[in-house]
């Protein structure tokens, strides 16, 4: 999960870096480099900096150096720049600053990042260092998690300083869609909303899942279908609840949904804003329901997906601002009842205590779609899923294994139990043994570097 989540957020990044440098922010263009270049080296000075605690740099590491920042050097080469500037946990990072001066200038007319894009590259570095920490495992010293602080702290003081800090780690701004539907043909969109819905219901498991979702988007159509004949419709409610354990495709489920119901005409944009309660409660009377209205703004046309939507209520009656955000996000639902959807998830138990907590909330949710752990068979699925995306793929030997390890996580299921997620950390854990396994095999051919055997898991 977080090795897509940082996928996502380097995307991004990426993505700001080049409208900056069209816009030419800051004179950036006369600097000779393009953003990304200066973006994607300070990535590579970030990570050499948490790793000089050790002087030291895994093969894990060197990956995740290499994927991430488009490197092109040798092992030796990377381990030969750990020269480290005693001063550099006291610079702001010089990619933050254009982004920085873009967002507070508001020098981007129609913004598509909503004067946000120094959150998304705090992000992006908070999640890269998570990432090199996490391969680091029971080396990660106190050292390196205090350096680790300091240097998000600096960012984060700086991105304040100016007035542009939004919180809410959860949050991923997903740029405005310019929607190109008014250039497609009916018969084009028949045929992308095809391809869409294939895609839903090739998931691995979930069948009562795709048979919930189906039924919603069937009974759309109809409606569309009745609209088009001058025929009365029934006003559907589209609002969802999302409830089930980690790692089951919650998230997922709901972005197939805003792209599916984009093309079926339901919502305008088909984005999808993902926050949690950190996203959307403030300190003080009156910044939750600020903060709340700017969130639902940002998904007018698309979906408001809210993770551990529970947590908004948890502390209900003790001088919290959690039933703030409650309060406007149900006014919102019947201001933009043709404008807006909202997905809130979470546990299922706590799930009903968040309905249970207010009238209102039960009367706006129609749509319970209750998300089940997958099977053994479904999580093998899903690896075999997820190594083939990664060019990898498990020798017979290595598929008994699997089988066997994931039979026995399902059956031993700890509280932690995380579903897909818990599938991803098995394959990166074998992706990163099977390096240590053929690193020094001199000539290694395409078979040996994409297969996953027994040993590796």
């Amino acid at each position: 999960m977080q090795q897509l989540k940082l996928n996502e957020y380097f995307e991004k990044s990426h993505d700001i870096c080049n409208i900056i440098t069209k816009q030419n922010i800051g004179n950036i263009r006369a600097g000779g480099i393009s953003l990304k270049g200066i973006f994607d080296k300070e990535i590579l000075k970030f990570s050499l900096y948490l790793a000089r605690f050790d002087g030291n740099l895994s093969d894990g590491e060197i990956q995740i150096i290499r994927e991430f920042t488009d490197s092109t050097s040798t092992d030796t080469e990377i381990i030969n720049k750990m020269e480290y500037d005693n001063e550099f946990d006291k610079k702001i990072p010089v990619c933050l600053k254009y982004t920085v001066l873009s967002d507070a200038g508001n020098k981007i007319k129609n913004n598509p990042y909503n004067n946000q894009m120094s959150m998304v590259f705090y992000d992006t570095f908070k999640m890269f260092g998570h990432t090199i920490l996490a391969i680091r495992e029971n080396d990660t010293s106190e050292d390196v998690i205090k350096a680790f602080d300091a240097y998000m702290k600096i960012m984060e003081n700086f991105i304040k300083e100016y007035g542009v800090w939004y919180s809410g780690t959860q949050k991923l701004f997903t740029p405005e869609i310019v929607s190109s539907l008014s250039m497609e043909s009916d018969h084009e969109k028949a045929e992308k909303l095809e391809v869409l819905l294939e895609n839903l219901n090739s998931l691995t498991g979930l069948s009562s899942v795709k048979d919930q979702v189906n039924r919603l988007i069937n009974l759309t159509k109809v409606q569309n279908m009745r609209k088009q004949k001058g025929m009365l419709c029934s006003d559907v409610s589209k609002h969802m609840v999302f409830s089930g354990n980690p790692g089951t495709g919650k998230t997922t489920v709901a972005r197939m949904l805003a792209e599916i119901y984009k093309y079926m005409g339901v919502l305008k944009k088909g984005q999808l804003i993902e926050v949690d309660r950190s996203g959307l409660v403030k300190g003080y009377i009156g910044q939750t329901a600020t903060r709340t209205q700017e969130v639902i703004e940002e998904a007018l046309g698309g979906i408001l997906f809210i993770d551990e939507a529970y947590a908004l209520t948890v502390n209900k009656g003790e001088g919290d601002f959690g039933q703030e955000a409650v309060d406007t996000l149900l006014k919102a639902m019947e201001d933009y009842r043709d404008e807006l959807i909202v997905i809130v998830a979470g546990y299922t138990d706590l799930m009903d205590e968040f309905l249970s907590s207010n009238p209102g909330l039960k009367s706006r949710f129609s749509n319970y779609i209750v998300f089940e752990d997958y099977t053994a068979d479904e999580m093998f699925q899903i690896l075999e899923g997820m190594l083939k995306k990664q060019q990898y793929k498990l020798s017979d030997n290595a598929k008994i294994k699997a089988k066997e390890i994931l039979n026995n996580l399902v059956l031993n299921k700890s509280e932690n139990f995380a579903n897909a997620r818990d599938v991803r950390n098995f394959m990166e854990k074998a992706i990163s043994n099977h390096a240590m396994r053929v690193v020094n095999i001199a000539e290694a051919d395409e078979l040996v570097l994409s297969t996953i055997e027994a040993e590796d898991l």
